[in-house]
């Protein structure tokens, strides 16, 4: 049946089933947002149950909602690179059915890739054998599964619903509160699948445990050559190395410091993708939007109504150890690194479902993770939860699924192995207190009244205002748990598709020859992009970066300063990135 409302009843747990803690973290607390713009306390509690048991409450939560969804009713198009298209289109099919959760009996838990044994490989290798064998026009084959990931993150869908300013917007699903949902549900059809095809429906497909020490390297399961999990497409000086976290290249990356090069080491480079881990899921992910990305709806109020817009800016994760995955495996192909490097046609390596499988886990890691605040409101983002997608189900249906369907993956009969996360413990320090930096300012502080719009093709350092603090005085022994928190907003970056960028942004940071690192306190992210197979003549992307640095700030001990200088520090695609606005908001 159709599902146009979250229905209380269809979020229940079947009585049978017994609900396992996956993780070994303290229990939740319950934590209220500030009551306002006419909102019941009662509806801000977190947890599935109370958000859908909240939906009884009023009559149609999604009356007059824009959310995004594919128009099958127009043509869909094919990835263009320069001189040659990729056909990135799906089957097509008449008759369209609506996703209904299963009826969960059983937990199937996804493993981690390097902890699997002999008698599983032999059954995950099965799996993926037939479905390459599959027909090329069977919508469950591995040929046609891919093309489902390259129709969604190459622009071959129009929105169903364009916006009302911008007729004819394309669907994105990257750089945006859509990139998490999407690629779960893309795994969910895609495991169903391999488990039909070897007869086990409650067969689980391994993750990449890229974010502990013991899984930092590509997957030994995934390296033979004669196995159906190889791919040729990749970066074979990348194939047994420790993958850096914070840029997608192999560990040993040589800097200067006082005009010597050194090398990281093996437990510094650890150190370093522990340190990014922390950054992105720890003091990166307090608040939905970090995490998520940015909100995109399908409806405008305006032309200046940024939630429209395609592409308002990915969350930290995404921005960060997902991209570098993606660098880290494609191959050294100019221009376009193919397979996992360049988005139409990462779905063609079969470790692109391992990636994403941990992309995936750290999802469920969020929920879990102490000061987790709740997913985006019902009531003010229904566009979020009803947005929708179609793909292919084991049984060769094309079916519509929603998000709000997705967000529990135990209701959806998953979860994933209990492994150790390290990276909770791994906060980064400031690097002045540690000692050992060559203190070399090289670049000039540009004042942000002159600094815009700028390209970035080197070092640039620019003083930032603060916003005014408030003069009330917090009464004593009382801590507001939804208090503003300050964030770095870097607008309009501006970078052509196919091309493969990153920049650091760095916080008073007091050396230019060796900028700090992921590990330094000084460090406060990263923008990173891969090739979309895109080429067109408005094939830029126009994008946000948003980054919290409250932590950051306590780190360096300037909470009280009015400004604050922020590096920028191209590290990949000098000159092809351009920057609109620097600017520290509270939210």
């Amino acid at each position: 049946m159709a599902s146009t409302l979250i229905s209380p009843s269809a979020l229940l747990i079947s009585p049978t089933l017994k609900k396992k803690q996956p993780f070994s973290f303290a229990s939740k607390r319950v934590v209220f947002c500030r009551a306002n713009n006419g909102f019941d306390r009662r509806d801000m509690l977190l947890g599935l149950g109370s958000l859908y048991g909240a939906t009884s409450l009023v009559g149609d939560p999604f009356a007059l909602a824009s959310p995004i969804a594919p128009d099958f009713s127009r043509p869909c198009s094919d990835a263009i690179l320069p001189g040659n298209h990729v056909p990135c289109c799906p089957p097509e099919s008449t008759k369209i059915i609506d996703f209904e959760l299963p009826e969960v009996r059983k937990i199937r838990h996804r493993p981690a890739a390097h902890l699997v044994d002999c008698d599983y490989l032999i059954k995950f290798e099965l799996a993926m054998e037939r479905m390459r064998a599959l027909p090329k026009d069977d919508p469950r084959s591995f040929f046609q599964q891919a093309r489902v990931h390259c129709a969604y993150c190459n622009e071959a869908y129009f929105q169903k619903e364009p916006p009302r300013d911008e007729p004819d917007q394309k669907l994105k699903v990257h750089f945006s509160w859509l990139f998490f949902p999407f690629h779960r549900m893309y795994l969910y059809f895609y495991e169903k699948i391999l488990g039909e095809l070897i007869g086990e429906p409650d067969f689980a497909m391994p993750f990449w445990n890229w974010d502990s020490p013991c899984g930092m390297t590509m997957p030994g399961i995934y390296l033979d050559p004669a196995s159906p999990l190889y791919d040729p497409n990749r970066n074979v000086e990348h194939q047994h190395v420790l993958v850096d976290l914070s840029d997608g290249k192999k560990s040993k990356t040589k800097s200067t410091e006082r005009g010597t090069t050194y090398e990281l080491s093996r437990t510094g480079q650890i150190k370093n993708n522990l340190n990014v881990m922390y950054n992105e899921m720890v003091s990166g992910s307090k608040k939905a939007t970090w995490f998520y990305g940015q909100k995109y709806r399908a409806g405008c109020n305006s032309k200046d109504d940024g939630q429209c817009k395609p592409e308002p800016g990915g969350g930290l994760v995404e921005n960060g150890s997902h991209i570098a995955i993606h660098k880290f495996v494609g191959a050294k192909k100019p221009p376009y690194n193919e397979d996992m490097g360049n988005f139409y046609s990462a779905g063609r390596d079969p470790l692109f479902y391992a990636h994403h499988g941990n992309v995936d886990r750290m999802w469920s890691i969020r929920k879990a993770l102490p000061g987790w605040r709740q997913e985006f409101h019902y009531r003010v983002d229904r566009d979020w939860y009803n947005s929708e997608f179609y793909f292919y189900d084991e049984k060769r249906n094309l079916v519509r699924a929603k998000v709000w369907q997705f967000l529990d993956t135990e209701r959806l009969g998953y979860a994933y192995q209990n492994v150790d996360i390290p990276w909770l413990r791994s906060r980064p320090t400031p690097r002045r207190l540690r000692g050992g930096q060559g203190k070399a300012k090289v670049a000039e502080t540009i004042d942000i009244r002159n600094a815009f719009p700028l390209v970035l093709d080197n070092l640039v350092r620019i003083k930032v205002p603060r916003p005014k603090r408030s003069m009330t005085k917090p009464v004593e022994g009382y801590k507001d748990e939804d208090e503003d928190e300050e964030v770095l907003v870097i607008q309009n970056i501006q970078v052509d598709r196919n091309a493969s960028v990153k920049f650091d942004v760095n916080i008073n940071d007091l050396d230019d020859e060796t900028p700090a690192r992921p590990e330094d306190s000084e460090f406060a992210g990263s923008f990173s992009t891969i090739p979309h197979g895109i080429d067109h003549p408005d094939s830029k992307i126009n994008t946000s970066l948003t980054l919290p640095i409250s932590e950051l700030l306590k780190d360096l001990g300037i909470e009280d300063e009015d400004y604050i200088e922020v590096s920028l520090v191209p590290k990949e695609g000098k000159g092809l990135v351009s920057i609109g606005n620097i600017k520290i908001d509270k939210c």
